[in-house]
């Protein structure tokens, strides 16, 4: 398996588990929902309804977004060699090392950290199309591009 490969592989599953906790959450407000009884406090039960209610709404949000992220994953083509960094480059740096698809924290392979982030992110936009041996600026720390897979 390639490096490009098991990063992401990594994002994939990153999107997986969120998705799987996001449709836990929203099972358990639905049968909070439907367990939900009138009582004789009818103030209190409706609050308990609109809070509910937020709740399942907040949790929507989160699918939408998973599934925007997913979308942007599926545009990453693993194959594809960049001279230039773009959507999908491995980017290692004299400070860091970065995989250019979606936000998904650190991945660490072969003992190797590794930042999934989204080309949307501030340090992505600074090394959009740039290729080895450019510097960047990044809060206040200077860094040169050594490789781009």
């Amino acid at each position: 398996m390639t490096l490009k490969e098991a990063l992401y592989r990594s994002c994939l599953k990153f999107i997986d588990d969120r998705l799987l906790t996001v449709n836990s959450t929203i099972s358990d407000i639905q049968n909070s929902l439907q367990s939900e009884t009138k009582s004789s406090a009818g103030d209190k039960h409706e609050t308990g309804r609109a809070m509910l209610q937020l709740e399942r709404e907040k949790a929507g949000h989160q699918l939408a977004e998973i599934e925007k992220q997913k979308q942007i994953l599926q545009k990453v083509n693993i194959e594809s060699k960049h001279n230039k960094v773009a959507l999908g480059s491995v980017v290692k740096t004299s400070l860091s090392n970065y995989f250019i698809a979606m936000s998904a924290g650190e991945i660490i392979i072969d003992n190797t950290s590794y930042f999934a982030i989204s080309a949307a992110t501030p340090i992505a936009q600074l090394l959009l199309s740039k290729t080895v041996g450019d510097e960047v600026m990044f809060r206040e720390n200077k860094f040169t591009i050594t490789e781009v897979l």
